[in-house]
């Protein structure tokens, strides 16, 4: 029993720990230090430690907590839509709203190493899904391929600045980019064979946290 409640303590631990870092990069921005976290937390710098490693670590267990929170129901909810076309189109602004809201998380993500294949993976197989849908149903463009979802999640974002804290140019253009995904006589160029992720290489998705 002793060894079962220290296991809930610890649990319980971690759990605030990863709380307070979500919070916290919310709040005061990508820099937050460990001890800052710490103390938001109402725990110790030393626990954090042991349980987490570094700020690296803590920065991925809190990125990881709000990817399956917050962003994969998103594209899983989407997957069981039956208006694929509708269900991706609102799957992708839905994850522009709330990467958005947490830019200072993603910045830190993307500097601790967060961004795995896994995450990639997770956010993209599901929409793939619900493409291939939409395209047989006739809603979405048919030349276009996952990735292509992937630098528009890229773009929007990139659109964000210090200047328009309502987000309203950040709305203007997803709607412009999402709107480039009804049908069209107008074929698309082939795109790069090179294979990369886009979300963590392109020069864009690295000036989102500016």
């Amino acid at each position: 029993m002793h060894e079962q409640r220290q296991r809930a303590d610890a649990l319980r631990n971690a759990d605030k720990i990863v709380r307070a870092a979500i919070a916290s990069l919310r709040e005061h921005g990508p820099d937050v230090s460990l001890e800052e976290i710490a103390r938001y937390a109402g725990i110790g710098s030393a626990t954090v430690y042991r349980r987490f490693g570094d700020r690296d670590g803590v920065i991925r267990a809190a990125f990881q907590a709000y990817f399956a929170e917050e962003v994969e129901p998103l594209v899983l909810a989407a997957r069981d839509a039956d208006d694929a076309g509708r269900a991706l189109t609102e799957a992708l602004t839905a994850s522009v709203e709330t990467l958005a809201a947490h830019r200072a998380l993603l910045r830190a993500a993307r500097m601790s190493g967060a961004f795995t294949v896994d995450i990639a993976v997770r956010f993209m197989g599901p929409l793939g899904v619900v493409l291939a849908r939409a395209q047989r149903q006739g809603t979405i463009r048919r030349d276009l391929i996952v990735r292509d979802l992937a630098a528009i999640l890229v773009m929007a974002l990139a659109t964000m600045h210090s200047g328009d804290p309502e987000c309203g140019d950040l709305r203007r253009y997803l709607a412009l980019l999402l709107s480039s995904l009804r049908p069209s006589d107008d074929e698309l160029p082939a795109p790069s064979s090179r294979s990369h992720h886009i979300l963590d290489s392109s020069p864009a998705s690295r000036q989102l946290g500016h």
